[in-house]
């Protein structure tokens, strides 16, 4: 078994085995990496590489986006984070249109600040 399959094999076994908390986790983290991915091809010029690691990146702000449970608008938390999501994923598209590597760096700090907070529970 190559590296690569032995990697693949463990990330889909983290994967189904992860609490709902862990997934979270591992979404932050996926769209942290995405997002430095897309910024390292702005530097090589490599737009079409941008192009789909900021795809990645705002597909998984939109999974976290439609993973919340806002209990018929009740819950206070989900809907500050519907809020938020919805800016970083209009940012995240405004950076990939503009190939704006501040602005991805900026989403990729605000994602890692929320990556903490969630580890923290």
């Amino acid at each position: 078994m190559s590296y690569s399959s032995a990697a693949k094999v463990y990330k889909k076994n983290q994967i189904e085995t992860a609490s709902p908390k862990q997934l979270v986790v591992l979404l932050y983290e996926g769209a942290i990496k995405f997002i430095r991915l897309a910024e390292l091809a702005v530097e090589k010029e490599d737009f079409n590489k941008v192009n789909t690691n900021m795809i990645k990146a705002q597909d998984i702000v939109t999974e976290l986006m439609v993973s919340l449970n806002d209990q018929n608008g009740e819950n206070q938390i989900a809907n500050e984070l519907q809020a938020l999501y919805s800016y970083i994923l209009t940012q995240l598209i405004q950076a990939n249109l503009n190939k704006d590597q501040s602005k991805m760096s900026e989403i990729r700090h605000l994602m890692s600040e929320l990556l903490e907070a969630w580890a923290s529970i």
